[in-house]
Parts: C-alpha cells; structure tokens; sequence
C-alpha cells in the first residue's frame, strides 16, 4: 500500500473521529437543556403544566371517591374542627352539620357502590365536596353516576346522580370515569374536574303567597335545581311595592339538591307539605303573618338574588311579580305559580288557586 493510501485512511480516521466527538457533545447538550428546562417547569411541545395539575386532580379525586366510605369531622361549635367525634357514616349527618364540618363523599361500602352514600350527596354543597376530593380553590367538579350494566335492560343508562358545577364556562377540564359493583348491577362514576367556578346559582322562586287567609302567613317557596346542596350564604331575599322596599341578606341555611325550601312569615302556622327545609323571615319583617300584612295584596316584586364571591352588587337570580302593571291581579288565597321557564319575566308566572307549598310542578334538571 502506498503512502498516499496511508494518509488518506488517517485523514478518514480523523474525520470519523471528529464526527463522533461532535454527536457526544451535542447529545450531551441536549439532555442538560432538557434537565434545566424540566427544573425550570418550562412547557415543551405541547405539555402544560396546569392541564397537568388538572389531570392529577381528577384521577385523585376520583380514587377519593370510589376507594373507601369517606369520612365526616363536625364543627365543635366555634371555628375549629371536632375531631374526637369524626365518623365514616358522613351519609347519616344533616346538610347543615356537613356545612358547618369537614366531608369527604366516599361511595363504598364492603367494597361496593354504596346507594345510601350517593341519596346523601344532596345534603352536601358543591363546595365542601370539592374541599373534601382535595381540589384547589381554583378548581371544581361535575360528577355523574350511572347504572353501567344491569339484568334489568331498562335500568341500563340510569342515571341515579347528576350535578356540579357548570363546565360551559372552563378554559380547562379533565375527566376519569370508574367502574364498580352495587349489588347485582355495575355502577359507572364519572367525575370531572374544571376551572369554572364553584358557585351553583341555582335556586329559583317556584311559589309565592301574598294574600293567605285565616290568619296563615306569607310565604316564598324556593326550589334548587341542582343535585348538590346549596348554602344560603351570598344570597338575598327583596320585597318592593311602589316606593318601598325591603330586604334580607340571609346569613346561613342549606338547601339540599333537588329539593324545595319555604321561607315564611311563621314557623309555627306554616304548612310544610313536601317543603325538606323552612325559614323564618317574619323575624326580619320581610314576611308577615295574621294580621302583619307585610306583601301589598294590591302589586309587588319580590327578587330572588346572589352576590357572587369577591363582589358588591348583588344579581337578581329570580324573579316574581303580581298586580296590574304584571296582569296578574292576586285574590284571597290565591298564589303566583312559577312555569318553569324564564326566571325573570312577569308571563312565566300566574295566578292559581289552590296553593301547594313544598310542591313543584315542572322538570327538573339533572345538571346546573
């Protein structure tokens, strides 16, 4: 072999060298920027952390939900927590004891889906069973449970919960969905986690009486559209007639999911039909009762509102109107009757005799 084969082969080796030289250099650049940016939490392709936050949320939540039977810590009265007394049978508690406590809903029982514990979730608000999944502020949750499989053909598809939060306004959301047994059927629970807000404006004025008879009391009866609890915390009752007005903020209360509430004029003479809850509002002078006519039998409006969190000015939610400037003169026991439809015009009420206290009369809707 010559000596230009000799000097060419060691240039080759040369340049083989360099190239290698140059791979290992720029594949060890790489996993140093990867290893700096992963430190950093900087996004990379198309990962983003806080879509992250929400996909760890959901899967935990869900754990929560469907891995034992939850638990409940009562309030000890003043601002802190009774911890002596906590219990699982948080399923057994009153609305307003897991509103005042700590809860977290689990589902299970001997290791089945436990039907007492899904009846309950209407006793708690969305926000403690946000709270209690382990959800930040920020977030909050839509949980629907459906009968998966069944011998029965026409249970399959069942739904048996519906609730939570609106997702139609979440710039993020994330959803994990289980299976489980109960009894002979298999249950499938699906839970989504989203930004939208806990807040579920949902209460509406269905019923009201401004002209009872025999001494009865005015009464507002009060129906939440939503499968969880609602706490009366932010929201307002307003009574108007010409140029007189009154108002009540109300300071605490829970109205369970799917259920009415009468807010009366007297406890103690107030019929309370199908009502699950009743308030007294004579106590404010908002409502009157026998011989205290506080609603003009003649017109008025009485607006149903909330202050949302972090506001002044609160935003009638619902509202009724009677008289003539409404169409809708009011006789001697007679009532303004809700159709369902919009909340705020005066053509989705009228007048009928006859009132049904604790009743209500149109379709409810599974979801806020």
């Amino acid at each position: 072999m010559g000596g230009g084969d000799w000097s060419q082969l060691r240039d080759d080796e040369d340049g083989l060298t360099a190239v290698i030289e140059f791979l290992s250099a720029f594949t060890l650049f790489l996993m140093i920027l990867t290893a700096f940016m992963s430190l950093a939490q900087l996004e990379m392709g198309s990962n983003d952390t806080e879509i992250d936050q929400v996909d760890q949320a959901v899967v935990s939540g869900l754990d929560r939900l469907t891995s034992g039977a939850g638990w409940f810590v009562p309030s000890d009265g003043e601002d802190g927590l009774d911890y002596t007394n906590s219990t699982a049978d948080w399923h057994l508690q009153s609305a307003e004891a897991l509103e005042q406590g700590r809860v977290q809903t689990g589902l299970m029982f001997n290791k089945q889906v436990d039907m007492n514990r899904i009846s309950a979730l209407s006793n708690v608000t969305l926000e403690r069973f946000s709270l209690g999944l382990g959800l930040d502020e920020d977030l909050t949750a839509f949980l629907r449970i459906s009968i998966h499989a069944s011998e029965n053909d026409s249970r399959v598809g069942l739904n048996l919960f519906e609730g939570g939060a609106d997702l139609s306004n979440a710039r993020m959301a994330s959803t994990a969905s289980s299976t489980a047994r109960m009894g002979s059927e298999l249950v499938l629970i699906t839970l989504e986690v989203h930004d939208a807000g806990r807040v579920n404006e949902d209460l509406q004025m269905t019923e009201v009486m401004t002209r009872p008879i025999s001494g009865g009391p005015e009464w507002i009866e009060v129906y939440n559209n939503n499968a969880f609890a609602t706490s009366l915390y932010g929201w307002s009752i307003n009574t108007s007639s010409g140029s007189t007005s009154n108002e009540v903020l109300l300071q605490g209360g829970v109205i369970q999911g799917h259920s009415v509430a009468l807010f009366t004029g007297s406890l103690a003479s107030q019929e309370q039909g199908n009502a699950s809850q009743m308030f007294d509002l004579g106590q404010y002078g908002l409502l009157g009762t026998g011989s205290m006519n506080l609603l003009d039998d003649g017109s008025g409006v009485i607006e149903l509102r909330f202050t949302r969190p972090g506001k002044v000015n609160p935003i009638p939610n619902s509202k009724a109107e009677w008289g003539p400037q409404a169409g809708l003169p009011v006789g001697l026991n007679q009532v303004i009757v809700w159709d369902g439809t919009n909340t705020m015009s005066s053509t989705a009420w009228s007048v009928q005799t006859g009132p049904t206290p604790g009743d209500v009369f149109f379709e409810p809707s599974n979801a806020s």
